[in-house]
């Protein structure tokens, strides 16, 4: 750990740090030329300003596309220019490192850089397609190639992604900004005393306590200052239960790497029960597709209608997800009403579970309004999860959109200003990612972008 890190890691450091969680600075390429007439003539209005110095709100005016954010659509079109046509025209950008732009910054995490990607089993291919999946000036296929690692079907697996991110970090000479295993267990904010006559209205400062666990397994808290956080958590902590009787025995779970463990230490197999899949997105495709491959039989049970337009399957490209409109394809047509010839697999669409018994019986309510019940081996409760902002005020629900409502990433997130990410409740904080609304790691870089952006502003960064 460098004598900087350690600094600010001790006990109690006092010393504000500008931000908790930026050197390379994106420009235009002299001779690109962006497919996009208006974008273009934006852009060529301001040659030689980095994107980061100039309006986003500006630029990212009249763009369209898959994501609600104008700063991601911005930063989406301008490193991959044509992709939602099908086309692979570069990247309209450059990188330079300045270093006197640089924020000095720490970021927090439980993991290894890559965070969530890590706990991925890492055979399993990415949703993403494998381009999208990229850092600033270092292409996952030009990694990949490097590394003597290929796509599969233009996407790659989630073993070479958590890779790919350590590495980029140590290639960039980030290393000493990153923190692993590091749990933050409290954030509080407070005006700081005026520093004199004269000066600007003080911004508030960040307390953040933690601990970090050392190689011996001990826990080392920690205590400091900054002047911004930036929350870039996911929502993977904390998994969406279904709150019904049972649901807290052993062999009820809510990750799939219970299936995993289970799998490798011969406690499924072939021969035994079927594991009990619940959920109708990608997570529970994830563990069917796992099942299969080992032959595990399954039963698959979800309470919507096969055919609900609303389904994450009808929003994937059959070309570039066979594997998962195959496992649509099982819901639909190897249904319990419907018997067809998929061998250890069976549906139960439109089902309500009701309770789990101690001896492995699963109760359903059938959409007649009958009860079935079902003997398992293991169960697996797929149907979301949830961000744990415990360390914040309140867990954070003031944040959200709609304070009233639980935090959701995908229908009450936190309330950000669309092209700063700041918090619109609170000065200083920001929030990017799925936190934010972008719950796709393509479009997670626009916010990174608008937080940048809004930092050396404050900062008072000015281009060289």
């Amino acid at each position: 750990m460098s004598n900087w890190r350690k600094d600010h890691l001790g006990a109690s450091s006092s010393e504000p740090l500008p931000v908790v969680i930026i050197g390379y600075t994106p420009y235009v390429k002299p001779d690109a030329v962006h497919p996009h007439p208006l974008l273009q003539r934006k852009l060529s209005e301001a040659p030689g300003v980095s994107i980061t110095d100039q309006d986003l709100d500006y630029l990212s005016e009249g763009l369209e596309g898959r994501s609600q954010s104008p700063v991601a659509l911005l930063f989406d079109a301008l490193l991959r220019p044509d992709t939602d046509f099908g086309g692979n025209t570069e990247s309209v950008l450059t990188w330079k490192y300045q270093k006197e732009r640089a924020i000095p910054h720490l970021v927090l995490g439980r993991n290894l850089p890559g965070g969530a990607w890590h706990s991925i089993e890492g055979s399993m291919v990415t949703l993403s397609q494998g381009q999208w999946m990229g850092l600033p000036d270092l292409q996952v296929k030009d990694w990949m190639c490097r590394k003597r690692r290929g796509l599969r079907n233009s996407r790659a697996t989630a073993g070479d992604i958590a890779h790919y991110y350590r590495d980029y970090v140590i290639k960039k000479g980030l290393s000493h900004n990153f923190v692993s295993r590091a749990v933050v267990t409290a954030v509080d904010w407070g005006m700081p005393e005026p520093s004199g006559p004269g000066t600007r209205d003080p911004s508030p400062l960040f307390q953040v306590r933690g601990f970090v666990t050392a190689e011996d397994q001990s826990q080392q808290p920690f205590s400091l200052c900054a002047r911004n956080v930036v929350l870039a958590t996911g929502t993977s902590d904390s998994p969406a239960r279904l709150g019904i009787p049972g649901e807290a025995l052993p062999f009820v779970h809510h990750h799939l790497s219970a299936l995993e463990a289970a799998t490798r230490a011969g406690k499924v197999t072939p021969s035994s029960d079927p594991v009990l899949i619940i959920g109708a997105g990608l997570s529970a495709a994830d563990a069917v597709l796992y099942a299969r491959h080992y032959n595990v039989p399954v039963i698959h049970a979800f309470r919507r209608p096969v055919d609900d337009p609303g389904l994450v399957f009808n929003q994937l490209p059959k070309m570039l997800y066979p594997e998962y409109h195959k496992v649509h394809q099982m819901m639909r047509e190897q249904s319990i009403l419907s018997p067809s010839p998929y061998e250890g697999y069976c549906s139960l669409p439109e089902h309500q579970l009701l309770r789990f018994k101690e001896d492995r019986q699963a109760v359903f309510r059938n959409p007649q309004g009958l009860q079935k019940v079902f003997g398992v081996s293991l169960v697996l409760v797929l149907i979301g999860s949830h961000p744990d902002l415990s360390f914040l005020p309140g867990a954070g629900a003031d944040l959200a959109m709609d304070p009233d409502q639980p935090l959701s990433a995908k229908r009450n997130p936190i309330d950000v200003d669309p092209f700063t990410y700041q918090s619109t409740h609170q000065e200083g904080l920001y929030a990017m990612g799925p936190l934010a609304g972008d719950n796709f790691v393509r479009f997670v870089q626009g916010g990174a972008l608008a937080v940048a952006s809004s930092l050396l502003s404050k900062e008072g960064r000015k281009p060289p």
